[in-house]
């Protein structure tokens, strides 16, 4: 199988320079499930016997994770390793990727520095009900068609 991103035997990324995106979207989720669960890079860093800065940059993509530390860190975070890939659009994975389907677009990740986000997220992470979690969904989807059509 070939990949359109070209590794040299010890070069990080591509040909280019920049970080693989694959490693970029990993990486963002790494960063988005710690800051859901209001933790630090320190305390993610100490759990998986890294420093912060190792940390940043597996976040940045700028260093791959490998398949062991990917399964330390979904321990950590209490994720399925499939997580890390959820969302990655064919466009970062550079075509189809077998068993995963097409993801909905990329969102802005400054987005999730928004106090409001964050709170939401981490009230509805607390929600152990199923059929609660779906009827609050249900609801914030419902209110958002709604804010698109004017009518709230």
């Amino acid at each position: 199988m070939t990949t359109p991103f070209k590794r040299r035997r010890g070069s990080r990324g591509t040909p280019d320079g920049k970080p693989n995106p694959v490693d970029v979207h990993v990486g963002s989720r790494v960063r988005l499930r710690r800051t859901l669960l209001g933790m630090r890079q320190e305390k993610l860093g100490a759990a998986i016997g890294l420093t912060f800065q190792q940390v940043q940059k597996y976040e940045r993509g700028a260093n791959r994770i490998g398949a062991g530390r990917l399964f330390e860190l979904a321990q950590v975070l209490d994720v399925p390793v499939a997580f890390f890939f959820d969302d990655m659009s064919t466009a970062t994975s550079g075509g189809p990727v077998p068993g995963m389907t097409e993801a909905a677009p990329d969102f802005d990740s400054k987005d999730l520095s928004k106090r409001e986000i964050l709170e939401l997220a981490r009230a509805f992470d607390r929600i152990k009900d199923e059929k609660v979690r779906k009827s609050v969904l249900e609801l914030t989807k419902s209110l958002g068609r709604a804010q698109e059509r004017g009518e709230a």
